[in-house]
């Protein structure tokens, strides 16, 4: 039987990009964080951006201050995407974040270190922009036209919930306990089998940790 693939975006979804993004913004326009909502559009209106200010202001998080290694991950995010490769699912992350001219290299090398540190499991990665292409049993996504162009080739998209994506149709996820349980529910509608782990199996975000100690 074949395995159910899982197509997981990064930013807004397992990463607290927002978040991460405000703190930078902040510190190079000298203002407070209070000024710049975390209920925000995709277009950052409500930050007072100019045409190119998003452009520049992302490089410099992602160049200088390394914003794709340091951010904070979504609650649950690591402990749900291990329950569900423990029940079968193959993770493929999937995420637009080559668009940064000349810092390829750092992206590519910040995001793997971050999924590392987090401890956010994967059997493989996509980098490019247009996600309908992906082949996949169901997506998560935050983005508005991401959701729609994915839904427009016939895939099936959970949206995780933002401000941003608020528009959109769901089916919609709130955290990812309810992504955890829509996948597990999308499974069994597909006839795939859930696995169980075997019995003293180590389960969860702690194994790589634990069987690391217990090697050396």
């Amino acid at each position: 039987m074949p395995e159910f693939v899982l197509a997981v975006d990064l930013d807004g979804v397992c990463a607290q990009h927002t978040e991460a993004f405000r703190r930078v913004v902040a510190r190079e326009r000298n203002v407070s964080e209070d000024t710049l909502p975390l209920v925000r559009s995709w277009s950052f209106s409500e930050w007072g951006f100019s045409e190119g200010d998003f452009e520049e202001l992302h490089k410099v998080a992602v160049l200088e201050y390394r914003m794709f290694r340091d951010m904070e991950p979504m609650a649950g995010c690591s402990e749900a995407l291990w329950r569900l490769s423990d029940a079968g699912v193959w993770i493929r992350i999937v995420t637009h974040r080559l668009y940064t001219s000349w810092g390829h290299r750092v992206t590519v090398s910040d995001t793997v270190e971050w999924l590392d540190r987090q401890r956010i499991p994967y059997r493989d990665i996509c980098f490019l922009a247009d996600k309908s292409v992906v082949n996949a049993d169901a997506h998560i996504e935050d983005a508005p036209h991401n959701i729609e162009a994915i839904r427009a080739a016939g895939g099936h998209v959970i949206a995780f919930d933002q401000p941003y994506n608020a528009h959109v149709d769901g089916p919609r996820a709130h955290d990812w306990t309810e992504v955890e349980e829509m996948i597990v529910e999308l499974m069994a509608a597909a006839g795939s089998a859930v696995a169980r782990p075997l019995p003293g199996m180590d389960a969860g975000s702690d194994r790589l940790e634990l069987r690391t100690r217990e090697t050396t």
